[in-house]
C-alpha cells in the first residue's frame, strides 16, 4: 500500500479581515498565488498530472463560492485538472489533506493539491457573516439558554439534553468557550497567561527568522507585496492583557486577549504517493500517519480535540508521549488548555511558535497553515513526530500525526 507523503507547502501572511493586509484580495486569487508556490517548489512535477485540487474553505459562499477549487485550476492554465471545494468549517483544509491520504492509499492516484482559504474581509453580506438565522425558532431557543447561563440562571453549563432540549447548534463560538471554562473550571488567569504566552512565543519567533521560513509573499492588485502576518503584537504583557473586559458575558473570561482574531488567508500542501516521490527524485518533507475525526456536543466544541486525537494516535499505534510536538489551534485560550490538559499534553511541546491567538485563524486555511508550522517548528527542533489539532464549529474535532522525513 502506498504512503501519502507530503513534498511541498506554501502559506500566505495571515490578514486581519476588513483592515488588514490581504482585504483587498479575492479567495481565489489568493489561493491561485499558493498553489502557484507549492507547485513551484517540486519543479520535477508536471502539474497536468495532479488528479484533483480540493480546496477547504469555512464560507463557501459569495467570492468563497462557485467551485473556487476548480477556478483555481483553470486561473494556473489547469484545465484538464478537476478541483473539488470542501466546508469543514476550522478544519476544512485539514479535511483536504485527509481526503488526499486516504485517496492515495487507496490507489485512487499519486498526486493531490490540498489547499485552503478564507478571506472574512470579502464575506457576501447574507452568507457567514450574518449566520445565523435569527428568525430561526430553533435559534431563538437556543439564544435564551444562553442568555439564561449568562445570567446566571443555572450557573454552570449542564448538556441540554437533560432539560429534554437538542444541543445549540447556533450557538456562538465565543458561547461554547465561556462553557468549557465553566466545564473545565480553568480561569481567566490561566487563559490570559496562555494568550500572553501565544504572542510572546510569536514575537520571538519572529525575531529568530522562523515565519519567514514558511510565509510566501502575497502579491495584491495593487503590486504591493506582503510578507508578514498582521497578528503577532510586540511586547505583550499580562498586565495589559488582565485588563481587557469580557467579551461575550459581562461576568465571563473570554476576551479579545485569550482567543484569535478574524483574518484572511490562504495555504496549500503538495501531497504525493511515495512511489511518485520516488520516482521523481523528491525527498518529502514528512509521512502522513493517521487522522482522526470526533463529534461531541456543540455547546462545548472546544474539547472536540481530545477524542479526534486519541482516535488518531490509536490509528497510529501511538500516544501522547510518543509525539515530540503538537499543534492545537487556538480559536480560544480555554479551549487549548482544556484540550491539552485532559489529553495530559506537556505544555512544553505545545504551539512552540504561538498559535493563532498571535497569528490569527482564517478558517479554511488554518488546517494547512499549521501543517506548516508544525513542519517548521519539527525540522527547527529536529523532532520526528508532530500532531495538529484543532475543534471545530458544530461540536467536532480533528486530528493530523506527521511523521518527518527531512
Amino acid at each position: 500500500m502506498p504512503e501519502a507523503v507530503i513534498v511541498s507547502v506554501a502559506r500566505s501572511p495571515i490578514g486581519r479581515a476588513v483592515k488588514g493586509s490581504l482585504a483587498g484580495m479575492r479567495p481565489d486569487d489568493l489561493t491561485a498565488q499558493m498553489v502557484r508556490a507549492a507547485l513551484a517548489k517540486v519543479p520535477a512535477l508536471d502539474p497536468s498530472t495532479i488528479n484533483d485540487i480540493m480546496l477547504g474553505t469555512g464560507s463557501p459562499a459569495g467570492e468563497g463560492g462557485f467551485g473556487m477549487a476548480r477556478n483555481v485550476a483553470v486561473q494556473l492554465g489547469l484545465d484538464t485538472v478537476p478541483g473539488t471545494t470542501v466546508q469543514r468549517y476550522c478544519a476544512s483544509s485539514l479535511q483536504t489533506t485527509r481526503m488526499a491520504f486516504h485517496a492515495i492509499k487507496a490507489g485512487e492516484g499519486d498526486v493531490f493539491i490540498s489547499a485552503g482559504v478564507e478571506t472574512v474581509s470579502r464575506y457576501a453580506k447574507g452568507s457567514a457573516d450574518s449566520w445565523p438565522d435569527t428568525k430561526n425558532p430553533e435559534f431563538a431557543q437556543a439564544e435564551a439558554r444562553t442568555k439564561e447561563t449568562a445570567e446566571g440562571g443555572k450557573g454552570q453549563w449542564h448538556d441540554p439534553r437533560e432539560d429534554g432540549l437538542l444541543p445549540d447548534v447556533y450557538i456562538p463560538m465565543g458561547q461554547t468557550a465561556e462553557n468549557v471554562a465553566t466545564l473545565t473550571g480553568i480561569t481567566r488567569e490561566d487563559q490570559d497567561h496562555w494568550g500572553v504566552r501565544s504572542q510572546n512565543r510569536a514575537e520571538e519567533a519572529i525575531e529568530n527568522g522562523f515565519f519567514e521560513r514558511e510565509i510566501t509573499p502575497v502579491t495584491l492588485p495593487d503590486g504591493t507585496v506582503i510578507s508578514k502576518d498582521d497578528g503577532p503584537r510586540a511586547g505583550v504583557t499580562y498586565e495589559a492583557v488582565s485588563q481587557l473586559k469580557p467579551v461575550f458575558r459581562p461576568d465571563g473570561t473570554v476576551t479579545a486577549g485569550n482567543c484569535c482574531p478574524l483574518n484572511d488567508g490562504a495555504a496549500a500542501l503538495v501531497i504525493m504517493s511515495d512511489t511518485k516521490a520516488k520516482e521523481l527524485g523528491l525527498t518529502p518533507l514528512a509521512r502522513i500517519v493517521s487522522t482522526g475525526v470526533s463529534g461531541l456536543s456543540p455547546e462545548i466544541m472546544g474539547l472536540g480535540p481530545v477524542e479526534a486525537v486519541t482516535r488518531a494516535l490509536a490509528l497510529a499505534g501511538k500516544s501522547v508521549a510518543d509525539i515530540d510536538l503538537f499543534e492545537i489551534n487556538e480559536a480560544f485560550a480555554v479551549q487549548v488548555l482544556g484540550s491539552a490538559r485532559e489529553l495530559k499534553i506537556d505544555e512544553d511541546k505545545l504551539n512552540v511558535s504561538g498559535g493563532a491567538i498571535a497569528l490569527g485563524h482564517p478558517f479554511g486555511m488554518t488546517g494547512a497553515r499549521i501543517t506548516a508550522t508544525l513542519l517548521n517548528n519539527l525540522q527547527t527542533y529536529d523532532k520526528q513526530f508532530g500532531v495538529e489539532t484543532m475543534c471545530v464549529g458544530g461540536g467536532q474535532g480533528m486530528a493530523l500525526v506527521i511523521e518527518r522525513l527531512s
